[in-house]
């Protein structure tokens, strides 16, 4: 059985940026519900929307846009490369490869590796650099078709994809029949028990269907035959985790890390109704005090504008209702953004230059995660007087 854990009401697909034309027909918004199993306490969106939909051919998405996650991916591929002795007689695949930030690695210590990227934007800018990319999205068929053409991974990774499945099950399904016997698969994706606690509802979107924890990811790889033997907490996107998983059969030793997260969410509460109740209510608050600041800026004849046209701010200012009277315009550094106008508020997009030359009083910094990268690089702005503006998990103006 199922209970409603969160709704923010309807809104268009985070990643759908607008084009000038586009601004003069309909625009499509879909039901954003949040659904949580008193079972296995999977949380899962209320499907409205297929993948392939959703992840498009002119996805805008790319991953090398951060400068702190390249660095993430470069350490992360030091590191397993050590770990499991990948070597030039290894093979490496990545799933949802984007723009080839990760993988650029393997290529670079000459470790066999493909990509599977079903957005044509961002495979074309990973196969410039040299980095084999099969086009399709992952599921069983594909992982058994690939095994069965010898292309089985030493190495499987999977950075913020897992929650972006559509059908978790298939997809799980696919890592076990790609694997090597004694192969490993890491996955990374925002940690449910951080959300929760830190109120990070922004980051529920269509793009989005599952919201994980480990409880939840060990009952998943046991039906798929896998099992997890460590996990690893880490600071990405406000917390996520690392977990390291292998077939049931395979040899490697279980971490005492596995039990310990495993006893922490438990004592959460995560298998249990009370974690989840409330939670509503948070997201309110965070939304009211950001509406409660824009329009006493406003009042106060104080310009806003803001930064960062990332998903997680596109689920915040459409719940929040804020439109160009209340936040005139959105900067990035993505060039696959600039020109566009953010789904449902239809805020323009301008490229970072746009700041320095408005001046404005206060910066939104909408993807509050990589809030101490982004105010390193607007630095001279705060010379000048602009103040910086985070709203999760509460408002803060620095």
């Amino acid at each position: 059985m199922s209970d409603v854990f969160l709704d923010l009401g309807s809104a268009p697909p985070s990643n759908a940026y607008l084009t000038e034309d586009a601004l003069r027909a309909p625009e499509l918004h879909y039901p954003l519900r949040l659904l949580v199993c008193g079972t296995c306490w999977l949380v899962q969106t209320e499907d409205f929307t297929a993948a392939d939909a959703l992840f498009s051919d002119d996805y805008a998405y790319f991953s090398s846009t951060s400068k702190g996650w390249l660095a993430h991916a470069a350490r992360y591929a030091a590191m397993v490369k050590e770990r499991l002795s990948l070597r030039a007689g290894s093979h490496v695949v990545e799933l949802a490869s984007n723009d080839g930030y990760l993988l650029r690695n393997f290529v670079q210590a000459g470790i066999p590796c493909l990509g599977v990227e079903p957005t044509a934007s961002t495979a074309a800018a990973a196969e410039a650099i040299g980095i084999p990319v099969l086009r399709e999205f992952f599921g069983e068929a594909l992982g058994r078709r690939l095994a069965g053409e010898g292309r089985q991974a030493d190495l499987i990774a999977g950075n913020n994809v897992y929650a972006h499945v559509p059908d978790i099950n298939d997809f799980t399904a696919g890592i076990a029949a790609l694997l090597k016997p004694e192969g490993v698969v890491t996955l990374e994706f925002p940690h449910l028990m951080q959300l929760v606690e830190h109120g990070q509802f922004d980051t529920v979107y269509h793009e989005h269907f599952s919201y994980l924890s480990l409880l939840s990811v060990g009952r998943i790889f046991a039906r798929a035959g896998l099992r997890v033997f460590d996990v690893e907490e880490i600071p990405t996107h406000g917390g996520s985790l690392r977990v390291w998983g292998c077939l049931d059969g395979a040899g490697h030793a279980e971490h005492p890390a596995v039990a310990a997260l495993l006893g922490k969410e438990r004592a959460r509460g995560m298998d249990g109704d009370a974690f989840y109740r409330g939670f509503q209510t948070r997201a309110e608050t965070i939304k009211d005090d950001l509406l409660r600041f824009l329009l006493q800026a406003r009042a106060e004849g104080k310009t806003v504008a803001g930064y960062g046209a990332a998903a997680k701010g596109n689920t915040l200012l459409n719940f929040a209702g804020v439109r160009p009277d209340l936040l005139s315009f959105v900067c990035d550094a993505a060039l696959a953004k600039q020109g566009k106008f953010l789904p449902g508020s239809r805020i323009p997009i301008h490229a970072p230059d746009a700041l320095s030359e408005a001046a404005p009083d206060y910066v939104v910094i909408l993807p509050w995660n990589i809030a101490e990268e982004v105010m390193a690089q607007l630095a001279p702005l705060r010379a000048s007087g602009t103040r910086f503006v985070t709203a999760v998990p509460e408002l803060r103006v620095t």
